[in-house]
């Protein structure tokens, strides 16, 4: 028995017509579209009418940071309830997997500001192949993992500042093909992250080799999205050539002063380098605003050996004098090589409850409050939130925004953070907000060719054997919304909040989204990389799971 959704409009995912269709669900499989699903109903034991709504495939979410919150949340109501069905993670080059007991707790320290921290106890596996079968118990929707390049350095060379040896660039190969032959489908980097920072281009084209051997992808956050940001897209491009490997540009997006108006340079970069052969796709949210952790804007040389070095660097008054001068004269690689401008920095969330009352505010603001410097006032929180501190940058430009989205290599990507008092809306709202006010209001795309961006085109980079389309035989994992009405509701004052127009979200045939409301299903699987280079679901329990209630 099934599902039969009853006369919705069929928008599939491959950027063809749309056209009104049954499409009949049998177990987690698409059984049949179209006459065949209409002379099927009888075998359904559900009939949902869904006429003058869109039936689509579920949208990938081609960046996303719910690499722990999928496991500490499992309603994950941010993510599905915006139609998405899957989630890339693992991204800008530091994640949980592969690690060891003692890398483990720098990281844990270095990301709570994306991702908080559980605790040790919580983080039981080491491997990428334990770390997909604990997501394999049950989640709310499929995931597919990059294998973190910072973290990997962390593993071999430590967290220090300086080149690796062609030894550990050998060792880091390694343990890349261990982490794709266990199920990663790439490799991600952190190019303003410690301490991934630190690689050069031979490091990244030897690890992208490696990548590109299996069928793989790499995804870098490359090194500035501000002042250089065009010759660090230029490099990333570099390393894909060389290395023969697919480059799948992470927030492709042109930020901070220096690149207003520049999106059409960005564009014929890429084009050139399609025209020549290389395989590249790029992923961007909707928005204005970056986000990221305030320890990420100090320059690279202050965050050198981790955590602990980098606050008794802020405690030495020769090293402090000299991370001013970079933040505020020269301009910190660490944050983008613009000078650090306090007004645009806003606190989003903090790992200690003492400073919950600066969240919404500006760094600029906090000083002026308290009578003190904008720098010191930034030194203070990051010592008193060990370095926890999660930040919004209000530094976009929409003409940029709206050029790199109508590229035909574009995926949608939220980079969404989910956790922080007020974190930044686009983790609830990047796919309803494409659909409402980029395609419906703005009209920059037709309806399909929108939901072609959010699904086939997306599916088709991670290789993905049987989801991606509305099409029988293919996984149902499908998204049925209102053109009319879908909309994101989540804003920079109250960001968590649901979207409108999404009453039914499909994941592997169970209803996440039921009527616009959540349910306990747990349908997702572990998306891993095959032999063959396609990406499907591996070894997963019979049945599905429930959330606790």
């Amino acid at each position: 028995m099934g599902t039969l959704l009853r006369g919705g409009t069929v928008v599939d995912g491959t950027g063809g017509p749309r056209y009104t269709a049954d499409v009949l669900v049998e177990g987690d499989r698409i059984a049949a579209v179209g006459p065949d699903a209409a002379g099927r109903a009888g075998r359904a034991d559900r009939v949902v009418d869904v006429a003058g709504l869109v039936v689509a495939p579920g949208f990938v979410d081609m960046h996303a940071h719910s690499d722990l919150r999928l496991l500490t949340e499992p309603a994950h109501l941010a993510k599905v309830s915006q139609g998405v069905t899957t989630e890339v993670l693992g991204q800008d080059g530091l994640s949980y997997a592969p690690v060891d007991d003692a890398v483990l707790p720098v990281l844990r320290r270095a990301i709570a500001g994306w991702n908080g921290d559980p605790g040790a106890d919580f983080l039981t596996w080491r491997t990428v192949a334990e770390y997909l079968d604990r997501l394999d118990e049950g989640i709310a929707g499929n995931a597919a993992y990059l294998v973190p390049h910072g973290t990997v350095r962390a593993l071999v060379c430590g967290w220090d500042d300086r080149p690796a040896t062609q030894a550990e660039i050998a060792r880091m190969a390694d343990v890349v093909r261990t982490g794709m032959a266990q199920g990663a489908v790439g490799l991600s980097a952190g190019l303003t992250y410690t301490p991934g920072m630190y690689a050069d281009g031979a490091e990244l084209a030897a690890l992208c080799a490696a990548v590109g051997e299996l069928g793989g992808f790499f995804s870098p956050h490359h090194r500035s999205y501000g002042a250089g940001a065009l010759e660090a897209y230029a490099e990333m491009v570099d390393v894909a050539e060389r290395s023969g490997c697919a480059l799948h540009l992470a927030h492709a997006t042109l930020n901070f002063g220096p690149n207003k108006g520049r999106a059409g340079e960005l564009i014929a970069l890429l084009d050139a380098a399609v025209a020549r052969g290389v395989d590249i796709t790029l992923d961007t949210y909707p928005y204005l605003p970056g986000a990221t952790t305030l320890s990420a804007i100090l320059p690279s040389w202050c965050q050198s050996g981790g955590v602990d070095a980098a606050r008794e660097r802020l405690r030495d008054p020769a090293a402090l004098a000299r991370i001013r001068e970079d933040l505020e004269v020269h301009g910190s690689d660490g944050c983008h090589g613009v000078v650090a401008e306090w007004e645009t920095i806003e606190i989003s969330g903090v790992t200690n409850p003492e400073l919950a009352g600066l969240v919404g505010r500006t760094i600029a603001d906090i000083a002026a409050a308290a009578g003190r410097d904008p720098f010191d006032t930034c030194v203070d929180v990051l010592l008193r939130d060990d370095f926890g501190t999660g930040i919004l940058q209000h530094v976009g430009h929409e003409e940029n925004v709206r050029a790199i989205m109508r590229h035909p290599r574009h995926t949608g990507g939220s980079d969404g953070l989910l956790v922080g008092a007020k974190p930044h809306p686009r983790a609830w709202g990047t796919f309803p907000r494409y659909l409402g006010h980029y395609c419906r209001e703005l009209g920059l795309f037709s309806l399909e060719e929108c939901v072609h961006h959010l699904t086939g085109r997306a599916a088709d980079r991670l290789r993905l054997a049987d989801r991606g389309r509305v099409r029988p035989g293919l996984a149902a994992d499908l998204v049925v919304f209102d053109p009319d009405t879908v909309t994101d509701t989540a804003t920079f004052a109250e960001p968590a909040q649901q979207a409108a127009g999404i009453p039914y979200v499909l994941v592997n045939g169970a209803f996440a989204i039921d009527g616009g409301e959540r349910t306990d299903a747990l349908a997702g699987r572990a998306l891993r990389r095959r032999a063959d280079g396609r990406t499907a679901p591996g070894t997963h329990l019979t049945g599905g799971h429930r959330w606790p209630s």
